[in-house]
């Protein structure tokens, strides 16, 4: 969702006057909106829809795990007649719709009130030139132990579990799942596409789109996170002990370790990565994500006190933005979700990368195969690391990356230049 308000943003800013339709629990995140923009933005609530698999209350991914985003998307799909009959009884209705490729039934909406209708992508160019290609041939692409797709640049190679979580869970004739089907495909029929991307990082994933939907009218506006208005989110009375603690650092000795807001990891996990960064001898800011039950792990009893002079641990909450752009970060060790890879490049830091799901597998081969700013460390959401070639690679990465370095220095400033 924060992607689509730093897009809203930026074109509040610019004179235009913004409906944004959310469920009950999502308007607390238009806040710092409605605050800067409380004459051209206004929110439209909706109640969220009911579905089978999704518990009473809940309406957000967060709370149901990666699993969830084929049942919160069908359910969504349940709000095309009322916000149909909303346009209807406006005086003065919007004249286009701006949606998340999430909500591709929003296409049809927009051909039966004749308006135009923009597919925006949280995602970069390199999984949306995936997308059609591999819903169209959904049944061919499983069965395939190896998958060459050799109508892209470059040719990429993928095996079949690498591919987007959607995909995987795809069954054949399962309404959610040919609903879901059909919303994706839907996508690059819109009037144009909005991609969270910048030219210089996916030139040629960029072009190749503008090929295949036949028009010129795909932009991409990356990264937003540098152009929103999130209040100060990255600001708290726990920040001061982080930049104190950063600015003892040398320049680009360090690294930060986060795996998004979602992913926890298990305890022989957690156990692992704690090893392995004690081992590694590098410095480092490592932000654990509250909850020990159900096999999840904390630190290791003892692990902080023994790094005390080489990491600190952040448990909770961790100002991501002002971390990752501070002159001592030199890596991010990231689960390679696209907002987090591109905050990682807007701060100029390589990639330590650990994909796990969804469409990191994918962003992490851009990252490690095609552009050079990243090196694997893990992969799988379910993998343990060995803690011994986890330290090694975290340590050679540090001392000795210096080329993948000066290609994240230079790449900051191509995304600086891009907003």
């Amino acid at each position: 969702m924060l992607p689509l308000l730093d897009l809203t943003h930026q074109l509040a800013l610019r004179g235009l006057t913004i409906t944004i339709l959310v469920t009950p629990k999502s308007l607390p995140f238009l806040s710092p909106l409605l605050s800067t923009h409380p004459s051209s933005i206004t929110p439209l609530v909706f109640p969220f829809p009911s579905h089978p698999l999704i518990p009473q209350g809940v309406e957000h991914v967060k709370d149901l795990g990666n699993s969830g985003n084929l049942p919160i998307m069908a359910a969504l799909g349940k709000l095309h007649d009322p916000l149909l009959n909303w346009f209807n009884s406006q005086t003065n209705p919007p004249v286009a719709i701006i949606s998340d490729f999430f909500l591709g039934w929003t296409e049809r909406l927009a051909t039966q009130l004749q308006i135009p209708r923009l597919a925006f992508f949280a995602s970069g160019a390199f999984v949306v030139s995936l997308c059609d290609y591999m819903w169209s041939n959904i049944e061919k692409l499983k069965s395939l132990n190896e998958i060459k797709l050799s109508h892209l640049p470059g040719s990429p190679v993928f095996k079949p579990e690498n591919f987007p979580s959607l995909f995987k869970h795809y069954k054949q004739s399962d309404p959610d799942c040919e609903f879901v089907k059909d919303g994706i495909l839907a996508n690059t029929k819109s009037w144009g596409c909005v991609l969270n991307s910048f030219d210089a990082l996916e030139t040629e994933y960029i072009q190749w789109l503008k090929t295949y939907v036949g028009h010129n009218r795909v932009y991409s506006v990356g990264p937003v996170s540098l152009i929103g208005n999130r209040g100060d989110s990255d600001l708290s009375s726990g920040s001061d002990r982080v930049m104190t603690w950063l600015d003892q650092c040398p320049d680009g000795s360090v690294v930060y370790v986060c795996f998004g807001s979602q992913k926890l990891l298990r305890k022989e996990q957690v156990e692992a990565l704690a090893n392995g960064l004690e081992k590694s001898g590098t410095r480092f800011i490592w932000v654990v994500k509250p909850g020990t039950t159900n096999g999840f792990g904390d630190v290791p009893d003892g692990f902080e006190e023994r790094v005390a002079g080489q990491g600190l641990v952040i448990k909770g909450w961790a100002p991501q933005l002002l971390i990752l752009n501070h002159k001592a970060v030199g890596g991010f060790l990231s689960h390679c979700g696209w907002n987090s890879v591109l905050e990682g490049i807007a701060g100029g830091v390589m990639i330590l990368a650990w994909p796990m799901e969804a469409d990191q597998f994918v962003n992490a081969k851009l990252l490690v195969d095609e552009i050079g700013v990243a090196v694997r460390v893990c992969e799988g959401a379910d993998s343990v690391p060995n803690s011994d070639e986890f330290g090694r690679v975290v340590a050679e990465a540090m001392t000795e990356g210096g080329g993948m370095k000066t290609k994240a220095k230079d790449l900051k400033q191509k995304a600086l230049a891009a907003v």
